[in-house]
This record gives structure tokens, sequence and C-alpha cells, in this order.
């Protein structure tokens, strides 16, 4: 089957109208994430993220359903209240970037443009102001999730989740410097050109060092891959996984991964399986459990090494922190700033 940008977006097109038909309660569908570029395909893959809004608060957060092995649709779903202050709109790291430039699928009623026209109204979306807002927002979120890990008792699965959430919002608070968010199979690889691109270059080792990737070779995460596999699959069958683990989204990581290994940037890799091997582990036991502690304590994020990421993980806060203060300051936002406007 020859899958083409122009077919995955005929189907998001279909897939938001035939929704929309049956269910009276979706006002709103629009198309967002990695069919928005020329190239949406990483290693042969992509998914089809949708959006739902509704009129009331939707049961269901997010769905993924198969389309090939290869593709999958990956639907949200949002309520219209979640869209009412264009203000807290522009200044959202994630909704307000998913808001500014998608494409509209369906609409049921004039809710598109209004609040479109809403997030592009007064500052400019991608000027100093509320940039730094946004990227404020996500260091913050970044050092609240670091303060739970400064006294553990233990380390496992749900806490090096924790550390990898923590620096997954941390990295993106650089990010957002020179454009939207990064999204989690593509954030080391991309991470490189974003930095550089908001004269930072220096941060791709310190974000790389801080899951170890300076030390671990590509031919050692290419030797991970059978056993985080085996975990996906098992734990994909387990209802009280995180979602984001899922049997339609196999080939959507496992492709993914073995290109970004042949790539220019092989240890990009690294996110996305030792990521979601983690989420796995969550959920496992045995001999599977003991595969991924394996690859955790190679990683240095077991035992006594795991505090001192830990550390580390508080001098990159505090780095990002003078950047963005710094900025401020070269653009007359430093008041402005320390006020929260």
């Amino acid at each position: 089957m020859r899958v083409t940008r122009e077919s995955l977006l005929r189907i998001a097109k279909e897939t938001a109208q035939e929704r929309a038909y049956n269910d009276p309660d979706i006002i709103a569908a629009y198309l967002t994430g990695s069919l928005l570029n020329v190239d949406p395909m990483l290693g042969g893959t992509a998914d089809i993220d949708i959006v739902f809004v509704y009129k009331t608060q939707p049961k269901q957060a997010r769905e993924f359903v198969k389309l090939t092995p290869d593709f999958h649709l990956d639907i949200s779903r949002r309520a219209k209240d979640d869209f009412k202050s264009p203000r807290e709109l522009r200044s959202d790291p994630w909704l307000g970037y998913e808001m500014y430039d998608p494409i509209l699928l369906y609409e049921r009623e004039k809710f598109f443009d209004f609040v479109q026209a809403s997030l592009r109204a007064g500052f400019d979306f991608e000027q100093p102001p509320l940039m730094l807002q946004r990227c404020r927002k996500l260091l913050s979120h970044g050092r609240q999730i670091w303060t739970d890990l400064t006294e553990v008792d233990s380390v496992g699965p749900k806490e090096i989740r924790k550390y990898m959430k923590s620096l997954y919002h941390v990295i993106n608070a650089v990010a957002e410097l020179s454009g939207p968010p990064i999204q989690e199979r593509r954030l080391l690889l991309e991470f490189p050109a974003r930095a550089e691109a908001a004269g930072k270059s220096e941060l791709t080792a310190t974000a790389f060092g801080l899951i170890d990737a300076k030390h671990i070779h590509a031919d050692k995460i290419k030797s991970w891959v059978p056993d985080w596999k085996y975990a996906f699959k098992l734990a994909s069958e387990n209802p009280n996984v995180d979602i984001r683990i899922h049997a339609a989204r196999m080939n959507y990581y496992e492709k993914a991964i073995n290109f970004m290994l042949d790539g220019a940037i092989p240890l990009s890799a690294l996110w996305p399986l030792f990521h979601t091997w983690t989420l796995s582990a969550e959920v496992l036991e045995g001999d599977h459990l003991n595969f991924w502690q394996t690859a955790a304590s190679e990683l240095g994020l077991l035992g006594a090494e795991f505090a001192e990421r830990v550390d580390g993980l508080d001098h990159f806060i505090d780095d990002v922190d003078v950047i963005l203060d710094e900025i401020a300051k070269e653009n007359g936002l430093d008041e402005l700033q320390s006020a929260g406007l």
C-alpha cells in the first residue's frame, strides 16, 4: 500500500467528517502534529493527529486507532471551554501552538476562526513577551516535577518516568525559543537544531548527557531493541499501562528508533526507546522488569547515580532559567517577566 502525505490528509478529513456526523456534540476538528510538515514520515511511519472539540467535557481524552502496521490515528478530545480565554491560550506552550496554525478538518459552528483570531490578536504570538511566558511555564513545570525527585527512598520506573518528564519540559523550554515544542518521538533528533537556532548549541551536550547518551554507543541501544520490543508488546496488553503504550504504535516507535540509529544522530533513538520502555516497565515484573533495570543501570539512572542525575537536572534548569532572564533583559522585559505579565 502506497501511503503519501496527501492520502493521510484525506483519511484525516474523512475521519473527522464521519465522527462529527455521528456525534452532534462535536463542534470542530482540526489536524495538528507531523502531518503539518512537508515530510511527516520518520522511518516510514507516521500518525494522524486529530483534535476533536466538544460542546461539553468529553469522557475520553485520547484514543489510538490502527490503520496499517505503520500508520494510526492519534485522536485527542477537548472541550470548547478549553479555548475560552485568548490570554491564557496565547501563553499556553502546548495548546497555543496547537491552535496557531493547524488544518481545519470540520466545523459545525463558527468556532475555529473566532479562537484563532483571538489567539493571533494583540501581541505577536512569536515575539519575546509571549514566547518567554510559554518558555517559563515549561521550565516551571519541569522544576515542579524535579522537586518531587529530591527526596525519594527508592528508584524504579515511576521515579525515572518523572525524571524524564521533567527533562522533557526543560528541553522544550529551550526549543520553544525558536518554534513549537518538540514531540516525544523526535525530541533528541530535533533538539540540536533547535538549540542552535536559539543560539544555545552548548545545551545539546547537557541534554544528551542527562540520559547518559555521551557514554552509551549506538550498538548498545541496538542490543536493547529486542527486549524493549517484547516489553512494549507485553505491557500494551495490560489495561493499567500508560495509554501511549498501545499495540497500534509498535512500528511507529520501532521503525523510528531503527531509522535514527542508522542516521546522523544515532543517540537520538535513546529517548523514544528508553522512555516507552520505562512506561512499559511500570506494569512489568520478573525478567522483563530486570531487563529494563539493567538498561537503566547502564544509563546511570538507578541507585546512588540517580541522585547525581537529579542534581545535574537541577543545574540544567538553573542554566535555562538564566538564559530566559538574559533574553528578557535584552528585550527590556525583565520587569514585566518578574511581575508575571
